[in-house]
């Protein structure tokens, strides 16, 4: 599986999101511009001792991360998508994209794939879950229904 953090801004949830990827096989892909510096003490001590282990590819923005994988199968995770997470049929080397924390992802990602928008279900006062949570939430799934492939 892949996790693409789409310009994340918040160190502390990009070393959550790394160690989890580190834990489940999962790539972790980085679109900058970042709202950190990848040196940043915060986002080691989410990632842990495993910051150096994580398998992370950056890029220079939306644009360069499609041209390095142009035959991606993509997922667009946004509160107040159609469809929900579990009704997905994830595949094995699946990219799931998370927006900024503050926004979410842009307008022009959006748009570029509607039908792949996929959401989380919660209560209607509410804005968002946590990143961190929201990755571990979908990607678990996806692993789930690949059968956690390399895991025990």
């Amino acid at each position: 599986m892949n996790i693409v953090l789409h310009e994340p801004e918040i160190p502390h949830n990009t070393g959550a999101v790394g160690r989890t990827c580190l834990l489940t096989g999962a790539k972790l892909h980085l679109i900058h511009p970042l709202g950190f510096f990848m040196d940043e003490k915060s986002l080691k001590r989410s990632g842990l001792d495993y910051w150096k282990q994580i398998d992370i590819t950056e890029y220079k923005d939306f644009d360069d991360f499609l041209s390095q994988n142009p035959n991606a199968r993509v997922f667009l995770a946004e509160t107040g998508g159609t469809k929900r997470y579990d009704e997905v049929e994830y595949q094995l080397n699946d990219f799931i994209i998370f927006g900024r924390e503050t926004k979410g992802l842009p307008r022009q990602v959006l748009d570029k794939y509607p039908d792949q928008i996929i959401t989380i279900p919660m209560k209607s006062d509410g804005r968002s879950l946590n990143l961190s949570v929201s990755v571990g939430i979908i990607l678990y799934e996806a692993l789930r229904q690949t059968g956690f492939d390399g895991l025990v």
